[in-house]
Formats: structure tokens, C-alpha cells, sequence
């Protein structure tokens, strides 16, 4: 059986991510090294395009990702994650992620890509203008009050193991055991 045939198979001859019945094709998720049905999804056109140029993308189009991040697919559940991820500025899709739960392999492969595009990426900087890493310390350097959270993060609170996000002005840390997004101009690198 070929991949294409194997996925028609498994999706119903729907596209795994938006549920379309035409203008299916084979979409190898990244990175890999050998293709098979494991590491490929099935998509319409419409959302190769979307994924393909993310400068086109219709953040309304993927709301369908609400019933396709529950697939039991790995591959369909990272290109959820990753659509997911791109467009958490939209708020909704925030939410969405903040209820996927992925195996820690899928996690990973999820995240590979991420890492790999981020080489082109405007630097993290702190307050002071130091490059910050994923896994760095950082102090706040102003008392910030966390909406809904109910606390305010204490100036001089260090965060520890910090990770990085898409936007460059913002990172995420855990302060008084919540994990939260954090503002760069308010820390600074220890």
C-alpha cells in the first residue's frame, strides 16, 4: 500500500486538519528521515497553502484545529500543536494549547521545528539589552501584578529555567508556581 492510500485509510479520505473531502495530498511533517504514514498527514489544498505561506493564513480557517488536535495521530496532533503555537497572539488558539496534551516524543517533534526556524529569529533581550536563552535566570525588576492569577510577582523574584517564545519582547517562567508570560523590559538577566 502506498503512504497516500494508507492516509485515505486512516483519515476517512478527509483532510486530517480541517475535515475537507477534496483536493487531498501527502504533507510530510518535519524533520524527518525516512517517509512513511507515521511522519505524513493528509491535506486539502486550502491548508497546505496556509501552512506553506504563513503570511497568507486565515487564523478563522483553523478553528477546525479544535476537533483535529484530539486526533490519536502524533503527526496530526504536532501540525495541530505547531498551527496552534504560530497564532497564539489570536487568543483563542492560547486557549487551545493550554488543553492539548502531548505525549513528551510528540512534544519534541512538535517543538523541533520551532528550534530549527528560530535561528532566523530577532534575539531575546532583557532590560539591560543581554541576549536571554531558554533555560537562563531572570530577576524582575518591578513589582507585576498577574490577572488572574490573583498575586503580584514581587520585584527581585528570580525566575528560574525560562523559555523563550515567539515574540521577542515576551519569555515564559514559573513565579510563585504558576507559569506565566513575562515582558522582557521588566527583567534582567542574572
Amino acid at each position: 500500500m502506498t503512504i497516500e492510500k494508507d492516509l485515505m485509510q486512516r483519515s476517512g479520505a478527509k483532510c486530517e486538519l480541517c475535515g475537507a473531502d477534496s483536493d487531498l495530498s501527502v504533507y510530510e511533517v518535519p524533520p524527518i528521515d525516512s517517509v512513511s504514514a507515521d511522519n505524513c498527514v493528509l491535506i486539502c489544498n486550502v491548508c497546505r497553502e496556509q501552512i506553506e505561506n504563513p503570511e497568507a493564513m486565515d487564523a478563522n480557517h483553523w478553528r477546525c484545529l479544535n476537533d483535529s488536535m484530539w486526533s490519536q495521530e502524533p503527526a496530526v496532533q504536532v501540525m495541530a500543536w505547531r498551527l496552534l503555537d504560530s497564532m497564539r497572539a489570536e487568543g483563542w488558539p492560547q486557549d487551545l494549547l493550554d488543553m492539548l496534551y502531548l505525549e513528551d516524543s510528540v512534544q519534541q517533534w512538535a517543538e523541533a521545528e520551532k528550534s530549527n526556524n528560530s535561528d532566523d529569529s530577532v534575539a531575546t533581550l532583557d532590560s539591560n539589552g543581554t541576549k536571554l536563552e531558554a533555560g537562563d535566570t531572570v530577576t524582575l525588576i518591578k513589582d507585576l501584578v498577574v490577572k488572574g492569577a490573583n498575586f503580584t510577582a514581587k520585584r527581585g523574584t528570580a525566575v528560574r529555567n525560562i523559555a523563550l517564545t515567539d515574540n521577542p519582547e515576551q519569555i515564559e517562567g514559573k513565579v510563585n508556581g504558576t507559569r506565566i508570560v513575562l515582558l522582557t523590559k521588566f527583567l534582567k538577566k542574572n
